[in-house]
């Protein structure tokens, strides 16, 4: 017989503006421990050295990952010309230099090729797996690899501004499985001058937006008081791509047990993915069929 995972039933968004020096992982630990959380995950990885906003669900919350997987998430990062590096970021070894340095005509003229639906290869040092590793993992023992190009949807690339010849400051939107590194080697590359990321921020994810989120010495400051509840955002706040439906009260006790219950018409249609409430509550997520919800998801709140 398994062994049961300790912790609270708390459920919860929690959104993050994570530092640099931390990883995703790192900072999803330390939430949990704070929160005494049994359960906690995050809605998209940032490099380490990266900041900004970091979605972390709790408990029921992280139900709802998979419902931010299409969700845009918003970039502002500064790139810096003249040399590629074995990252795409200040991290890595510089592997070739260049002298020239795009004017600002060139860098407008040169942004909508990536614009759209494009194909991006992704860095190097990515978590991309090659034959069942990490290609990051095969990366630090020193081998190239010839890693496939993947769909990818960017919303908007813009310049923001052009400190000094030799850096650009861009704001990125994108859909899932973006690099804002291979954005940066790609448009070195494109303008004839190389390129790689010297700072990167994520301004938002979806509906989470950096300026609503906590830093992680609030978070330390709070650890295991009763004071951080009051930290988390509501878990339906994810589902807001969704429409939502009203259960009856007795859809809503079917939907709980995992079985289709009855909803209230509203602005779902016949097939669409819904999430249903009741009393303020989000009960499940799933495809209505006629006056039914067929669940996929049921939350325990």
């Amino acid at each position: 017989m398994g062994r049961s995972r300790k912790g609270r039933d708390v459920s919860g968004w929690l959104l993050v503006d994570k530092p640099a020096g931390m990883t995703s992982t790192a900072v999803v630990n330390k939430v949990r421990w704070a929160f005494e959380a049994k359960k906690a995950g995050h809605a998209g990885t940032l490099d380490p050295d990266a900041t900004g906003m970091l979605p972390i669900a709790l408990g029921e919350a992280t139900k709802t990952i998979a419902y931010l997987g299409e969700a845009l998430k918003g970039y502002d990062f500064t790139a810096r010309w003249g040399a590629a590096t074995t990252t795409d970021d200040a991290e890595g070894a510089v592997i070739a230099t260049s002298e020239g340095r795009p004017t600002e005509d060139q860098i407008r003229a040169a942004l909508p090729q990536f614009i759209g639906d494009i194909r991006q290869v992704p860095p190097q040092f990515s978590a991309v797996k090659v034959d069942g590793e990490r290609a990051y993992d095969i990366a630090r023992g020193g081998e190239t690899m010839e890693l496939e190009a993947r769909d990818l949807h960017v919303d908007a690339l813009k310049l923001v501004a052009m400190p000094d010849a030799h850096h650009a400051v861009l704001h990125f939107v994108c859909g899932s499985g973006g690099y804002v590194r291979a954005i940066a080697r790609d448009l070195g590359e494109s303008l004839g001058c190389l390129g790689h990321v010297l700072r990167l921020r994520r301004t938002w994810v979806g509906p989470f937006d950096v300026e609503d989120a906590v830093s992680m010495d609030r978070v330390e400051a709070l650890a295991r008081t009763p004071e951080i509840d009051a930290l988390l955002k509501p878990v339906a706040m994810a589902l807001c791509d969704l429409p939502e439906l009203r259960a009856t009260e007795a859809g809503a006790a079917r939907l709980r047990n995992g079985n289709p219950g009855q909803v209230l018409p509203g602005a779902a249609e016949y097939g669409d993915m819904a999430w249903a409430s009741f009393q303020d509550q989000p009960v499940a997520v799933g495809r209505l069929r006629g006056s039914e919800l067929h669940p996929e998801r049921v939350f325990n709140l």
